[in-house]
């Protein structure tokens, strides 16, 4: 087999491996979509707020330490201890269920039936407050996130890759525990939305709120409902992105690459989120890898770097143009 082909195939599988990491993030912007009808901005912030969470009940830091420190000139930044992995872990979550129960209660429950516009504009508010919090609380300062995940690269993989092809292919244990993650995360949350009762009262939610709150669903509840398990979702996706390039302000710039992710498999469809996370992975992989080897060079006369920092946005355009709804998008069709 031309060593070019195998080559390509590895850049495609490790592609896979990093779509299923744009789907994590976009699971939640769907969750929110589907309950409130609007773009969550702030659903990357709140990954990297679950991942700040995460590394500081672990590591026993003091939350504000920084101000604190300043107020009353101490000198203290951690209690001394750090918590298993596992209890750090059901402490961020319980954070993130508290912060989805604070955002209904003084944010929400103000725009009930307001334009999306409004609310839109007010994710973005949270998106910044947010950022600004967890600065405070935990510190600008790179982290690192450890939680038991095994890292580097899959020996078995390479072993059987290598015995039927000649060639050992490079994938990274941590891409493959994600993977498997959010297969159960979409396989769950497809149940949960399709036959659950609170799955159909969060889908009427999202069509009209005064109908649903008419036949006596709690609106309230719903959108503390969806906020937690998008937090849980956040702090998923934190947790993997994390352990792979530590936890960093920077973390929260992944939601600018979930919308593409979005727009290829629809607002409002779980597996979609899914299947554009992969499409985009593996698609920015092999356009990278085409468009960079020597052989598109002899053939065009020049080559490309760095296209995958714009090819996933080229192809959501592309997508909008003939497809808005994407893949799996319910169609609105609107009479006047």
């Amino acid at each position: 087999m031309p060593d070019q082909l195998l080559y390509a195939m590895e850049a495609g599988l490790n592609g896979l491996m990093a779509g299923v990491m744009y789907s994590l993030v976009a699971l939640g912007f769907v969750l929110i979509f589907k309950a409130s009808g609007i773009f969550n901005y702030a659903q990357g912030v709140l990954a990297l707020f679950a991942a700040l969470t995460l590394v500081g009940f672990q590591e026993g830091q003091l939350p504000f330490a920084h101000l604190i420190n300043t107020v009353f000139g101490t000198d203290l930044h951690h209690f001394g201890w750090r918590l298993p992995a596992i209890v750090a872990i059901a402490l961020a979550a319980g954070v993130m269920v508290l912060l989805a129960i604070v955002i209904e209660r003084y944010v929400l429950k103000h725009l009930v039936n307001q334009p999306p516009i409004i609310l839109f504009m007010a994710t973005i508010g949270m998106a910044y407050f947010l950022e600004g919090l967890g600065d405070i609380m935990w510190g600008a300062d790179i982290k690192t996130l450890d939680v038991g995940l095994p890292q580097g690269i899959n020996e078995t993989v390479e072993s059987v890759t290598g015995s039927l092809l000649g060639y050992g292919f490079f994938i990274d244990n941590l891409d493959i525990v994600a993977s498997v993650v959010a297969a159960l995360l979409v396989l769950t949350l497809t149940l949960f939305s399709q036959y659950s009762k609170q799955g159909r009262a969060l889908r009427a939610v999202a069509d009209d709120h005064q109908a649903a709150l008419s036949v006596g669903i709690s609106l309230r509840f719903i959108w503390v409902l969806v906020w937690s398990i998008a937090g849980f979702v956040a702090l998923v996706a934190g947790i993997m992105w994390g352990s792979k390039s530590g936890v960093q302000f920077s973390l929260s710039l992944i939601a600018l690459k979930a919308l593409p992710v979005l727009m290829l498999g629809g607002f409002t469809s779980i597996p979609g989120a899914i299947v554009g996370g992969l499409i985009i992975g593996m698609g920015e992989k092999l356009f990278e890898f085409t468009v960079s080897s020597s052989w598109f060079g002899d053939i065009f006369g020049f080559t490309l770097g760095a296209t995958e920092n714009w090819f996933a946005y080229v192809l959501a355009l592309l997508f909008l143009v003939f497809r808005p709804q994407g893949l799996f998008g319910e169609r609105i069709i609107e009479r006047v």
